[in-house]
């Protein structure tokens, strides 16, 4: 049986309105990434901080899955036990989409992590410097999420399933930050056909045996249609 290994980036959310680090005038732009996503940044100014990753939730909260997260979790439900999706993306529409098989590489917005006992819990729509953990009381609540500087979470698991995949796809993600960018070489290597799908070039597109440049509601459901 065949086993397919996705990786999603920001670029398969983007169309359900949710932006990437490189729009112009898009909510990252207006802050400095050392700001608002290093732990540095959020012991200087947790409040900002906070502020920055509301704004974020509520923009996920509003947003809807799109063709793309549906026809993913159509393949899913087709070929059951043997589609994982490893996504960079900190929110829930793949979830929402339909899809159940899903590792947040990066965390998920819409959960918060105690920063003195490690306790993880569902997020408020707001969270503040006063945001106490319901486990141990401590008003040191941060976003489940990984910031620049932070290992990703799951890196083990990823790469027991890199190594047993029979194809690797890579959706939306620009091939810039690492380990991520890396996955395609390790499937490779372990004898997995690859395929991107990104609306421009990434950097690491000449790793893939094969390219479907296009926006990902396009590109997507047709590959899921040709597989099924």
């Amino acid at each position: 049986m065949e086993k397919i290994v996705i990786l999603t980036g920001a670029g398969i959310s983007a169309e359900s309105g949710l932006g990437t680090f490189r729009d112009v005038g898009g909510i990252w732009s207006q802050h400095d990434l050392a700001d608002v996503a290093t732990p540095k940044g959020f012991a200087k100014d947790p409040a900002l901080v906070h502020a920055f990753y509301n704004a974020r939730r509520e923009n996920c909260l509003a947003a809807a899955p799109n063709a793309a997260h549906r026809a993913l979790a159509a393949l899913e439900a087709a070929r059951p036990g043997r589609v994982t999706i490893v996504t960079q993306n900190i929110d829930d529409l793949h979830e929402r989409g339909g899809s159940q098989a899903v590792i947040h590489m990066h965390g998920e917005l819409l959960r918060a992590l105690c920063g003195t006992c490690g306790h993880r819990w569902e997020a408020p729509r707001e969270m503040g410097v006063d945001t106490p953990c319901p486990a141990c009381g401590a008003h040191h609540a941060r976003p489940d999420v990984v910031w620049f500087g932070e290992y990703p979470y799951h890196m083990e698991r990823i790469e027991a399933l890199l190594a047993k995949a029979d194809l690797f796809v890579s959706i939306g993600t620009s091939g810039t930050v690492y380990p991520a960018a890396g996955f395609v070489a390790e499937a490779a290597a372990h004898g997995a056909q690859t395929l991107e799908m990104t609306l421009d070039t990434s950097e690491v597109a000449p790793l893939f045996d094969e390219a479907r440049p296009g926006p990902a509601t396009e590109t997507v459901p047709a590959w899921v249609q040709s597989l099924l």
